[in-house]
């Protein structure tokens, strides 16, 4: 297994090089595939298109295994290798991101935030929900969902955030509430769906954050 300092200097294609081989496992455990492929963004096509152009089949998988002696335990282990280095690169982008507002980019959606938080967490009456940055000023709040590398599926998560706020804060049931997605990277479908849906977009653009909110939408 991996120590902390080899999930840093993992790479997006030495990770793809790891999914390679754990698609030959799928077979003997589809839980821990399943969560990698949550954790990376990757589909189900995208396996089924790996196996077709690899000419791997079911028996192939079965086979391999058996004659590699894998068992469930190396296959477990290269799930929390794999796991903690998402886990790794996705607190590297919230601390990213919080620290570019704290020191001073807090001035956006149309207003200045002078109260910033990260992390809160909140159980109240059967509705718990996380919410990774929150700035706040006297009548808006505005909740960030952090990626390192956002997908089109963390969409409805992020418009839930507003609901689930009011729910857990209801002193500030009539405030403002601004939502945004932030991630180290974006790519032209999932720009559209924050556009569509009034999510602003904000991202890393060489050493800068940049943030796009012309249809920022009031929640």
């Amino acid at each position: 297994m991996m120590n902390t300092a080899e999930y840093q200097t993992a790479t997006p294609e030495s990770v793809w090089a790891i999914l390679q081989e754990t698609a030959k496992l799928q077979a003997e455990n589809q839980i821990a595939i399943k969560e990698l492929q949550k954790s990376q963004n990757i589909t189900s096509q995208d396996i089924v298109n790996l196996q077709k152009t690899m000419g791997i089949t079911s028996q192939d998988i079965v086979n391999f295994q058996k004659s590699q002696n894998i068992t469930s335990t190396q296959i477990d282990n290269l799930h929390k290798t794999v796991g903690g280095w998402a886990n790794n690169h996705g607190s590297f982008a919230e601390e990213y991101f919080f620290n570019s507002f704290e020191k001073g980019k807090q001035n956006f959606f149309g207003e200045n935030f002078d109260k910033i938080a990260k992390h809160v967490t909140h159980f109240w009456q059967g509705v718990e929900d996380e919410y990774d940055i929150v700035l706040y000023n006297h009548s808006s709040v505005a909740l960030i969902e952090v990626k390192y590398k956002a997908h089109t599926n963390d969409i409805p998560t992020v418009l839930k955030k507003a609901e689930t706020y009011r729910i857990l804060y209801p002193n500030y049931k009539d405030f403002k509430i601004y939502l945004g997605l932030a991630s180290m990277a974006f790519y032209p479908e999932l720009e559209q769906e924050c556009i569509d849906n009034g999510i602003a977009i904000i991202k890393q653009v060489g050493d800068k954050v940049v943030i796009n909110d012309k249809h920022l939408k009031v929640f």
